[in-house]
């Protein structure tokens, strides 16, 4: 197949592309290079890709793209792009992400509904269920967002459901719980963990550290994405997790064992928008897509620890 995979330069879209790749397919990526986090490091991720036979890169703003060129060809979407990060959604910098994540996604899908897609495959986020009423969370339940970041997730989300109901659109959506692993973004919390330990930099740690997340590892979420693709199972929201729920004084635990260090602590309150606790029920998940995740924390940490010592 011909696959778009949009935000191409990021952490999940450049693994997502490398395995398309490998399967045989064709891959057009799509990515603007936003300045959430550095162009460079973006540029790295994309590096292995530019030489590969089958993919062609397209720099640019989708908001302002020639989609119907873009789209051209295309049987299968990957829809990676948007604006992350839960803590910078507050306040003005909320107009970003209403544009980024709603209304790129909601121009992308309505330029998407003329066309014969196989599948339209859009990253959505755990950020949709707030503080879940039970954990394990199933998608049965209603989700309660408590960030800015997860509203404009669980919008995006929704415009997918209705392009599917309204105009046959083959959307998916696959809500990620805290996805990990080498690339990961400078911002996320196990990127930084690693470089403090290295440093010997005291971690910052924002509340009591027994709150918990379903850590998820790169290479699960590219293997839902994937089988996404190949099943029916258009119209439907699934969780991707990664079996990997703990407590964050456990994971860092984990790490230190992996790095063969000690960390040091500056402990800070909670922040705003943070949920206590994550964690996937993935029956639906495992019953449509047939998906299992497969990379436990230590060995994904220790993939990722191998990647930042190698490439600093």
């Amino acid at each position: 197949m011909r696959c778009l995979v949009t935000g191409v330069a990021g952490f999940i879209g450049s693994h997502l592309a490398e395995r398309l790749l490998s399967e045989g397919h064709q891959v057009v990526g799509a990515d603007a290079f936003t300045d959430y986090y550095a162009r460079e490091r973006k540029e790295s991720n994309l590096a292995a890709l530019r030489s590969r036979p089958g993919f062609l890169f397209v720099e640019g703003d989708l908001l302002r793209a020639d989609l119907d060129t873009l789209l051209d060809g295309v049987d299968c979407v990957y829809h990676e792009a948007g604006q992350p990060g839960v803590r910078a959604s507050w306040g003005t910098d909320f107009e970003v992400y209403v544009q980024h994540n709603v209304l790129l996604t909601q121009r992308l899908l309505e330029a998407a509904r003329a066309r014969p897609l196989h599948r339209f495959v859009y990253a959505s986020s755990s950020s949709v269920y707030g503080d879940a009423e039970t954990y394990p969370t199933h998608e049965g339940l209603r989700p309660q967002p408590v960030s800015p970041y997860g509203v404009t997730k669980l919008a995006a989300e929704h415009l997918c459901y209705l392009y599917w109901k309204n105009y046959g659109v083959p959307t998916v959506s696959l809500r990620y719980f805290t996805v990990y692993g080498p690339r990961q973004r400078p911002d996320m919390a196990f990127h930084k963990f690693i470089c403090a330990i290295r440093e010997g930099r005291p971690l910052t740690i924002f509340g009591d550290g027994q709150q918990t997340r379903d850590f998820t590892f790169v290479s699960d979420i590219v293997e839902a994405n994937l089988a996404a693709a190949r099943v029916e199972c258009r119209g439907l929201v699934m969780n991707v997790g990664g079996g990997s729920r703990v407590t964050l004084s456990h994971a860092i635990e984990t790490l230190e064992e992996v790095m063969g260090r000690r960390a040091l602590f500056d402990r800070q309150p909670p922040q705003p928008g943070d949920v206590r606790h994550t964690a996937a029920d993935i029956s639906r998940a495992r019953d449509v897509l047939g998906y299992e995740p497969r990379v436990s924390l230590a060995e994904g940490l220790r993939e990722q620890v191998e990647w930042v010592n190698r490439n600093g």
